[in-house]
Order: C-alpha cells, then sequence, then structure tokens
C-alpha cells in the first residue's frame, strides 16, 4: 500500500539515489520536501518487515513440535523482502522503468503469497478436526456419529472430520481451485500492464510508459475479472457442505471481495483514474490474491480429508517461552 502512495504521489523519485536517499544522506533532507519523506518511509518499511519475518523465524524455531513449513515460509518471505528492496533500488536507477515497477509490484505480491502459506502452515496442525461437518450435521451428532462416521470412511473415525471425498469430485474441486489461482495470477500480471500504459508514473517528470494501448489492455483485464468471478461462483456451488464449511466461507468472501472490486475498477476507468480510487483498487488487489490464497489452501487441505485451521486455536507452544507464536 504505500508502494501505490509512492506512485500516485509522483513521489517514486522522491530519494534520488539507493541504497542512500542521495548521493551524501541516507534519509532526505528538508529540501526533498514531502516526496522524499513519502519515498524514505516506503523504505523504512523494508526493515520493519524484517523484524517481523524473523520473529517468524525464530519462534518457528523454538516450538516443541516442528514446523517445517513455517520454517520454510519464514525464510521464503525473508528472501523475498530482499528481493524486492533490491528491485526497489534498480526501480530508482532505472529512473521509474515502467517493467521494473512492475516487477516491483510482483515480487510485493509474492511475499503476500508466502504470507499466506506460512499462515495456513501454522495453523495446519492447531486446526485439525476444526472445520467438522456443518449445515444438517450439527454439534449433536458429531458428538454421538463416531461409529456412523467410521462406517463412511471417515479420517480414523474421528468425530467431526468429514469422510474424504470420492476421488473424481474431489479432483474436480482441486482443479477449479488451481484455475482459480492461475487466472487471478494472470489478472494481476495484465494489471500491472495497464498501469504501466497509464498516467501514473510515479513521478511529476516525463516518464517513459509501456508501449500499450490502455484501453485494450483495461478491456483484457476487465475480461480476466469477469472470469476470475465465474471461477469463484463454479467453485463456491461446487464444494460440498459437509467438510468444506471454511472453504465455502471463505469462497462467499472472496466473491464479495471480488464484485467490490470490479465496481471500484470501473469507477475509476470512467473517472480517469483519480489517485484514490486508484489506492482503494490496489488494496483490493491485495484482497482478491489473499482471498484467492486462502480459498485455495483451504480447499486443498479439505479435499485430503482434513479440516481447515480453526480460528482461534492456539499454536504449539514454544520451548521455555510463555507465549504462543
Amino acid at each position: 500500500m504505500t508502494g501505490g502512495i509512492v506512485r500516485v504521489t509522483g513521489s517514486g523519485l522522491g530519494c534520488t539515489d539507493w541504497p542512500m536517499c542521495t548521493g551524501e544522506t541516507l534519509a532526505p533532507t528538508a529540501e526533498m520536501g514531502v516526496h522524499g519523506a513519502i519515498e524514505f518511509g516506503n523504505r523504512l518499511l523494508t526493515g520493519a518487515l524484517c523484524a517481523v519475518v524473523g520473529w517468524v523465524i525464530i519462534t518457528a524455531r523454538l516450538q516443541e513440535k516442528p514446523m517445517p513449513a513455517v520454517l520454510r515460509g519464514g525464510w521464503a518471505q525473508f528472501w523475498i523482502v530482499v528481493l524486492n528492496a533490491i528491485v526497489g533500488g534498480v526501480t530508482v536507477w532505472m529512473r521509474l522503468s515502467p517493467y521494473i515497477v512492475a516487477a516491483h509490484f510482483l515480487a510485493a505480491t509474492l511475499l503476500l503469497t508466502a504470507a499466506v502459506y506460512t499462515w495456513h502452515a501454522a495453523y495446519a496442525d492447531a486446526g485439525a478436526g476444526a472445520d467438522g461437518a456443518t449445515g444438517a450435521t450439527g454439534a449433536a451428532d458429531r458428538a454421538g456419529g463416531e461409529s456412523d462416521e467410521s462406517s463412511q470412511g471417515g479420517a480414523g473415525g474421528r468425530p467431526g472430520v468429514p469422510a474424504p471425498l470420492a476421488p473424481r469430485p474431489a479432483a474436480r474441486i482441486r482443479s477449479l481451485s488451481a484455475a482459480l489461482v492461475a487466472v487471478t495470477a494472470l489478472l494481476v500480471v495484465v494489471g500491472t500492464l495497464a498501469t504501466g500504459s497509464g498516467p501514473h508514473a510515479g513521478d511529476s517528470s516525463d516518464v517513459a510508459r509501456m508501449p500499450f494501448n490502455w484501453t485494450a489492455v483495461t478491456v483484457v483485464h476487465g475480461v480476466l475479472a469477469g472470469a476470475v468471478l465465474v471461477l469463484a461462483g463454479v467453485l463456491l456451488s461446487a464444494l460440498p457442505r459437509d467438510g468444506f464449511g471454511a472453504a465455502r466461507r471463505k469462497a462467499a468472501a472472496l466473491l464479495a471481495v471480488l464484485l467490490g472490486q470490479g465496481v471500484v475498477g470501473l469507477v475509476q476507468s470512467l473517472t480517469a483514474l483519480p489517485s484514490l480510487v486508484v489506492m482503494l483498487h490496489l488494496l483490493g488487489s491485495a484482497l482478491v490474491w489473499t482471498g484467492v490464497l486462502q480459498v485455495h489452501f483451504t480447499v486443498k487441505r479439505a479435499s485430503f480429508g482434513h479440516s481447515g485451521p480453526l480460528s482461534g486455536a492456539p499454536l504449539p507452544r514454544a520451548r521455555g517461552a510463555a507465549t504462543h507464536a
């Protein structure tokens, strides 16, 4: 979000060099004004991100029960933060080349991907048996339905854990989920082309833009957004109520976010891209990508006969620590 503020306020070259803000100073000078402060503030967030990611890595190492997936996710986030810092520096060196700016945004999206993966990995064990059956199978049914669960081939006869889907429906659901991720990723990439062809270059100076027809790219972007909306709706309708309660809730929330994002995108296209609406659209893109990943990981887990993570469930206790991860 702060990167988007840098772009729409024309502060991309608020600091004229990297890693120093100027050739002689690390921080902006008073002469650089608000643009220098905005750009430098965005750079400072790299340190904050490294601190949070470091906390995740250390906490994962301290767990009584090993959490290798969380550790991998934490390290992935760390190196992606480093990568994006370097790409940001190259962006300044290349005087806001729209292609490098697009790569900068995609690297931030990659960081968001690693963060969602780490979140799901952290709650995977804590959420065992949390989703359970929904709808007609209530809490009382789960309490007394162990024998019936076993007869259906449930996960070891554990109460509240639904039987895995038949191979064909499960494969269809996983295919729809994977297609949703793929088309949304393409939507994000095409969105960077629309941005690179549009008026918000990141600086008030004459910055070169991508040589694409903005209207044509925007139309393609809109068609892909419609495809994502359809895929999300089809996936929601394909998800059974039994054992996929968390996935259905997340898919429904994703549909709501997609509709809101579509409205914002339409408004910004028809109103000459005002900065505030562009920022809302940027926030919406992060929410859409996060929602798609949430749905995908939850569906993947549930389709193999595992329940989704339990909201608010405590994680394994750290060795010698009084707090949870």
